[in-house]
């Protein structure tokens, strides 16, 4: 039986905890381009015959992302830039500091990697944790972002299935890489 869609419901009649916690659309997009960048760069950690090194790979995701920010931020003033009168401004440098959720979204992964670091796992138990962390982190923003949308939870699933099958292939790539 095809599921209906269900109607998109107007701002005004949306539930109390979505208007509340609803995520701006940069930090959407900076959180799911963050986790996906996270998956990537922990899956090309994990080369085969090199020795585990958790602590400095730890750090390269971690300076990774805060460059990925810094100029995916610098990359709207250079477009604002162009197209406006050509000075700085203090909003400009908020364009930069708006990409917060991009770093804010490989922590898990830096934290998954440090955990490796203390000695809990080892370095190849936290890529794969770190992988299926991510994998499941984007489908639950796939689903929040459609959810906020006034989608209803059988669109809001399809939605971070959608998400979530990003960090699938790159579980599968991985896997075959190596």
């Amino acid at each position: 039986m095809p599921d209906r869609a269900e109607p998109v419901r107007p701002e005004s009649v949306e539930p109390r905890w979505i208007l509340r916690h609803r995520p701006s659309e940069p930090s959407l997009f900076s959180g799911i381009y963050g986790l996906v960048l996270a998956s990537a760069l922990v899956a090309a950690l994990d080369p085969a015959g090199e020795q585990a090194n958790p602590g400095p790979d730890a750090l390269w995701v971690l300076f990774t992302a805060l460059a990925s920010g810094a100029a995916h931020g610098y990359a709207h003033v250079i477009a604002q830039r162009a197209s406006v009168d050509g000075t700085a401004t203090t909003g400009r440098l908020r364009l930069v500091l708006a990409e917060w959720p991009l770093v804010a979204a490989v922590l898990p992964t830096v934290g998954i990697l440090l955990a490796a670091v203390a000695g809990w796992w080892a370095e190849a138990t936290a890529v794969d944790t770190a992988l299926l962390f991510n994998t499941v982190a984007l489908f639950g923003w796939g689903a929040w972002a459609a959810r906020t949308a006034g989608h209803g939870w059988p669109s809001s699933c399809r939605a971070g299935s959608m998400d979530m099958l990003i960090g699938l292939v790159i579980i599968i790539a991985n896997a075959l890489i190596k």
